[in-house]
Order: C-alpha cells, then sequence, then structure tokens
C-alpha cells in the first residue's frame, strides 16, 4: 500500500511528489496523458513575482513568489535564468509615479541577491526603446526569471523517481473507492490495467480536479473551480537583445513580449472563461486579434495575423473567489482538505508555476498528522537533476563542455546544456565524434537525446519530445519532425513485438 496517490502530473503534482518521497513517504503519482501536457507547459514561462498582482493587494502571494525567484534558480539554474523587463510609460494608464511604488515593493517584498533592481529609462536614447512609438519616452527595467515550464515538470518527476517514487505517465484512473483508512484506485494505462491502494489522495489534476472527484464522490468543486482559457502567439524575431517587454493594455489587463527560442518572440497571455464541453484548449480569432492588437500599441512595426508562426493555449484551475473578471481571479493556491468521510483527501485548486515548492511542502504540513511526517524545508537547497553548479555558472558549463566535445556545433552546445545542465556528461559519455550520436534527425537532434529522454524523462512519443521536452518543433521542418515520429513509431512497434514474444 502507498501512503500517497496522486492524480495529476502537471507541476503540482509532481512537485508534492518529490517533496513527500524525499520525506520517507511510499509515493504513487498517475498523469492520463504525458506530463505538463496541458496547463504546466502552457504558461508565459515566468518564474516571477506577479507584479500586477499587486493591484488586487495580493500581498501575500507576491511576497511568497518573489522569496522562491532565487531558490528556484539556484536548484535549476540550466532550466531558469534571470531576465530584464522592459515596462513603458504609456499617457493614459497606470501614471510613472504608481508604476515606480509598484516596483518599489517589488524588489523589497522578497529576498533579492542574484537579481538586480528597477531601474528607470529613457526610451528615447535607450537601445530598448527602439523597437518602441516614439511616443514612449519613459520606462522602468526590472528583474524577474524566465523557466522552461515542460522541463521543470520532468525534471522535478525524474527526481521523485530517482528518489523512490512510482511515477506512471499514459496512465488514467479510472475508478476510485474510498474506504474508512485508504482508498482504492482503478488504473488503466499503456502497461494494462492494475488496481493499488493508497492511504491518502491527492486530486491535482488541476482543470480536471471536479471530474476526479466525481468518480468517488456524487458533490463537486465546481462551485470553487474557474477555468480560465490562456493563450499565446508565437512571431519571428521582434527585437533584439535578451531583454522582455511588458505592456499595459487599455482593458486594465497586461501582456508580455519575451524572446523566445533563438529566432521568434513569445506574445502573451489572455483570459478568456472556458468549460469542458469546448475540448481541448485551442485560441481563438479573437484572441489572436487581441494580443496583436494589444502588441502593436507598443511596438513601432505592428503585428499582424500573418505574423503568426504559431500558437498555444492551456487552461488554468483558478480557486473561484468571486471575482467579476477573469484576470483579477487570484492565482494563489488554495487546499481543500476533507477526512471526515473515510480516508483522507486533498484537492488543489489554482497555483502557479513560481510556488508549486512551497505548495508541495503547505501540502505536507496539511497531512502532517496522518502521515506522521516532519516538514523541513528540505527541497529548499535540493538541486534537481541537472542543476548542481551555480547559478551564475552556465558561461563556464558551456565553455568545458564544448572543448570536450568538440565535434557538437556550439549552438548545438548552449542548448543542451540549457536543457540537461551537468546530465549532458551522462548523455554524451565517452562519445568522440558525431557518429557515436546515433542518427541525426535535424536542429541539433541525435538518436543519443531521444534515448535519453525515453529512459529518464518518461517521453514516449515525438510531441513528447519535439514540444514538451524541448522546442525543437519550431526548429525542425515537417519532412523533419516525420522522421522523428516515424522513429518512435518504429520503436513502438518493436517494443510490442518484443513484449508479445515474450
Amino acid at each position: 500500500m502507498y501512503d500517497l496517490a496522486i492524480i495529476g502530473g502537471g507541476i503540482n503534482g509532481v512537485g508534492i511528489a518529490r517533496d513527500a518521497v524525499g520525506r520517507g513517504l511510499k509515493v504513487l503519482l498517475v498523469e492520463r496523458d504525458d506530463l505538463a501536457a496541458h496547463t504546466s507547459s502552457a504558461s508565459t514561462k515566468l518564474v516571477h513575482g506577479g507584479l500586477r498582482y499587486l493591484e488586487h493587494y495580493e500581498f501575500s502571494l507576491v511576497r511568497k513568489a518573489l522569496q522562491e525567484r532565487e531558490i528556484l534558480l539556484r536548484n535549476a539554474p540550466h532550466i531558469i535564468w534571470p531576465m530584464r523587463f522592459v515596462l513603458p510609460v504609456d499617457e493614459g494608464m497606470r501614471p510613472a509615479w504608481f508604476l515606480r511604488l509598484g516596483l518599489f515593493l517589488y524588489d523589497h517584498l522578497g529576498t533579492r541577491s542574484l537579481l538586480p533592481g528597477t531601474k528607470s529609462l529613457n526610451l528615447l536614447k535607450d537601445p530598448r526603446g527602439e523597437p518602441l512609438h516614439k511616443r514612449l519616452k519613459k520606462g522602468f527595467a526590472y528583474s524577474d526569471c524566465w523557466v522552461e515550464d515542460a522541463r521543470l515538470v520532468s525534471l522535478t518527476a525524474r527526481d521523485a523517481k530517482e528518489r523512490g517514487a512510482d511515477i506512471r505517465v499514459q496512465t488514467e484512473c479510472v475508478g476510485i473507492e474510498r474506504g474508512a483508512d485508504h482508498w482504492t484506485l482503478q488504473l488503466s494505462g499503456r502497461d494494462g490495467d492494475a488496481t493499488e491502494r493508497a492511504k491518502v489522495l491527492i486530486n491535482a489534476a488541476g482543470p480536471w480536479v471536479d471530474p476526479v472527484t466525481a468518480l468517488y464522490d456524487q458533490s463537486s468543486n465546481a462551485a470553487k473551480l474557474r477555468l480560465v482559457k490562456g493563450s499565446h502567439i508565437v512571431i519571428a524575431r521582434k527585437f533584439d537583445g535578451e531583454h522582455s517587454y511588458i505592456f499595459q493594455n487599455k482593458d486594465g489587463r497586461i501582456i508580455f513580449a519575451i524572446p523566445y527560442e533563438g529566432e521568434h518572440t513569445l506574445i502573451g497571455t489572455t483570459d478568456q472563461p472556458w468549460s469542458y464541453d469546448e475540448g481541448p484548449a485551442k485560441i481563438s480569432d479573437n484572441e489572436i486579434d487581441y494580443l496583436c492588437s494589444a502588441a502593436s500599441e507598443y511596438f513601432a512595426d505592428p503585428v499582424t495575423r500573418d505574423d503568426v508562426q504559431w500558437t498555444y493555449s492551456g487552461v488554468r484551475p483558478l480557486f473561484d473567489d468571486h471575482s467579476q473578471s477573469a484576470s483579477t481571479v487570484t492565482r494563489d493556491y488554495v487546499f481543500d482538505y476533507d477526512e471526515d468521510g473515510g480516508a483522507p483527501v486533498l484537492s488543489v485548486f489554482g497555483g502557479k508555476i513560481t510556488t508549486y515548492r512551497v505548495l508541495a511542502r503547505q501540502a505536507m504540513k496539511t497531512l502532517k498528522r496522518v502521515l506522521d511526517v516532519e516538514t523541513d524545508d528540505w527541497t529548499r537547497a535540493a538541486a534537481l537533476p541537472g542543476g548542481d553548479f551555480p547559478a551564475d555558472g552556465f558561461d563556464a558549463l558551456v565553455t568545458e563542455y564544448a572543448q570536450r566535445w568538440a565535434f557538437i556545433d556550439k549552438d548545438a552546445m548552449v542548448r543542451l546544456v540549457r536543457a540537461y545542465g551537468t546530465d549532458v556528461t551522462t548523455m554524451l559519455g565517452d562519445a568522440e565524434n558525431v557518429a557515436a550520436l546515433g542518427r541525426y534527425f535535424g536542429a541539433g537532434l541525435y538518436e543519443t537525446e531521444l534515448h535519453w529522454l525515453i529512459t529518464h524523462e518518461f517521453a514516449s512519443t515525438a510531441e513528447d519530445v519535439l514540444w514538451r521536452r524541448s522546442k525543437l518543433g519550431l526548429h525542425m521542418s515537417e519532412a523533419e519532425k516525420a522522421v522523428v515520429a516515424e522513429w518512435f513509431a518504429d520503436r513502438a512497434a518493436k517494443t510490442k513485438t518484443a513484449t508479445t514474444v515474450s
């Protein structure tokens, strides 16, 4: 019997699994699809305090998130790195004094030692003002961090597995029975059907927290859940430099414009109500027009629908605090804990990537009595796989590895170190030439990397690799992507044949 069964392989689920197994608990996590297949790979990819949340007086959430920025940066400096954000002052929007006050609070609410503070900018003289309309004369530059969101999920899950957690992807929980002192889960997955038992159930299914509840309880969590769709567009690179922009919109919202995958710019996000009957989250024409229009208010060279090269959308499972606007609903997490009806269950609502580690520890505090665990902050100084190097040591690592494996293109090595950090040494091993890396698929992807992702990071399809474990799908031709898909199909067929024969 497991101590803990977790349903949901997004950032909250894997974060709780890692925290719990590190405390000596026996943990099972099941995910119907791939890790980070939905909400956790569809974020704006920021580790940030949430500057705009100050306007809604969510000081506790902002402080919590700001304190986490540098902790996460130190724990995963390969997939998380500092980024400067330029906030132009625009007439008719929030005035300069108001923005400066908010940024002062932003600089001082949380601990900050690695990230530089806010600076005022003359956008008519500063190079960062060049892509913008000339009416924008003044602005501010402040700090937050970028994160490879789906990789954060897969690395957290991998760390949990290496510590002893049972992580099952492509495995759906089709039935749940609540007993007096344990739960019984009926599972159906790629490896067949199974029945498992656990003392405690954690419902971390994100947007699907209510359908999971319906498997064991006729009551509903729907009244507590507000589903909000956020969409992004990706265009060709719009500006030079590694900084990003944050733009104020006429509707009171904000959007970001962020350098993305070297050759692109990411623009988002929207806030639209969503319901289950809409099917998989997909950007609407209105959302595309909204993002293009909002960005064009600031960029001198307008953004048009023809510029859009790729889009992605996700659903945020927010706790319904009855705010009138979707953009003002709290982004903080809320727990619903129940042990009155039998074995304990903890349902998770809301949350942000930035605060996933705090959420996981809080879950353990909530379950401390029933699981008899300590609640020290052990993950605070525990690097994720590949992240055991200094927060400012990325360039040195690239230089070292580029010399060691000189036959690999420098840009390709930068990507590998960004994705895998010090694990590059294990992945590449004693390879002395390109031939040792196996078949080449394009965009710097070799067979060695595919085997690594299958063996260590739960990948099983081309989509898992090209759009979640990496974003190589943006850099490969349709023919190259098709070859990767064929490679996975051939591998699956061989595996099935070998299983049948045995």
